[in-house]
């Protein structure tokens, strides 16, 4: 029998697909200018332009608009909660969710602070292909439409993230970054965040 927990996650999956499918219909009218004007209060914690400097948050800019707008709508709609995100998405409406989204997605990526280790960066490359990760994030990991972005994103955020699916305490809106960590060895976690943590565009 189908525990309870499993039927609502497959429902937020199937809601969260379809807001999904509408964000993406009308992502090319959003209004850069005002997403511009209310980032204002976001880059307090992401950084200018999205780009945080903060180890525990993560840096938004270069993302698909997509992709931030779904995390927006997740937030707002209790799927995914934080301290500090739940509320500031709880009262954003569709089109402030796309003028953030289209806002960020704008932005230029600046090269990461963190640099991964000299070991880490040889294994890397192999342990994201073994896993899966380039499969649903892209080849050089930088996200595909409602897929993240995790190339050059904050160490700690990714670690504490992919250590959450593994322990299954994060919420995962189809279940499939649950599924890959189920295969994922605990001790290559922090050499896979270490090695995306570290990679550029520059």
């Amino acid at each position: 029998m189908i525990q309870a927990s499993t039927v609502r996650q497959i429902a937020a999956g199937l809601t969260a697909t379809a807001v999904f499918l509408c964000l993406s219909s009308v992502v090319q009218a959003a209004d850069l200018e005002a997403g511009k004007a209310m980032s204002q209060t976001c880059i307090a914690c992401h950084g200018p332009g999205g780009n945080s400097v903060t180890p525990g948050v993560p840096s938004i800019s270069g993302h698909a608009a997509q992709a931030i707008g779904m995390q927006l709508y997740n937030y707002r709609e209790g799927n995914r909660k934080n301290a500090q995100m739940s509320p500031m998405a709880a009262n954003l409406t569709n089109a402030e969710m796309n003028n953030l989204a289209a806002y960020f997605a704008s932005e230029k990526v600046t090269a990461p602070q963190h640099k991964a280790s000299e070991e880490n960066a040889k294994l890397g490359p192999a342990l994201t292909q073994q896993y899966n990760c380039t499969q649903c994030h892209g080849a050089a990991l930088k996200g595909i439409q409602h897929i993240p972005r995790i190339a050059g994103q904050q160490y700690d955020y990714l670690l504490t993230q992919l250590q959450g699916f593994k322990a299954h305490t994060r919420w995962d809106m189809d279940g499939n970054m649950t599924s890959a960590l189920s295969v994922v060895k605990e001790s290559d976690i922090p050499i896979l965040a270490d090695y995306i943590a570290g990679l550029t565009d520059q």
